[in-house]
């Protein structure tokens, strides 16, 4: 592992220890050279499937992707990081467990939205106002008005 201080090749590991209810190894090492502390995170490489754009394109699962969207939509609320650290690891979970080579980039974005749904309703207006694309307000006040009927339901 190199060194972010240094760029020295060579460290020792100084503790171990399980994170995210053992799907990471937290590992504290020390450069044999600078003799300074880093973290660093392992964790199994996993095999997701491929995204299919609207477009037809081809690109990689990125997890990053979904992270990101989540902290935007999530901006300005009561919305912890770690609870969307925990979300964005539900989704990949769950895409990862269908088992499919590729996966259609609407299907993540409808997983994205059942969990923004179920943990904050403006999250999930804003971010379904850009993943549907809402053309006007008559589009947006029908999201809206929708939820209010649910909510209504409960």
């Amino acid at each position: 592992m190199k060194c972010p201080f240094c760029d020295e090749l060579e460290d020792k590991v100084v503790d171990s220890r399980m994170a995210k209810e053992g799907e990471v190894i937290r590992r504290r090492r020390e450069c044999l050279g600078c003799k300074r502390r880093y973290t660093t995170y392992e964790r199994v490489e996993e095999i997701l499937p491929v995204v299919v754009k609207k477009d037809g394109r081809r690109e990689s699962f990125d997890r990053t992707k979904i992270l990101s969207g989540l902290k935007k939509a999530c901006e300005k609320r009561p919305i912890s990081t770690a609870t969307i650290e925990a979300v964005t690891d539900r989704i990949e979970k769950r895409i990862q467990e269908m088992g499919e080579s590729e996966i259609e980039s609407r299907i993540v974005g409808e997983e994205v939205m059942k969990e923004l749904h179920q943990l904050d309703q403006v999250a999930y207006v804003r971010f379904a106002s850009v993943y549907r694309e809402f053309k006007d307000i008559d589009q947006f006040m029908d999201e809206l008005k929708s939820l209010a009927q649910q909510r209504r339901e409960r």
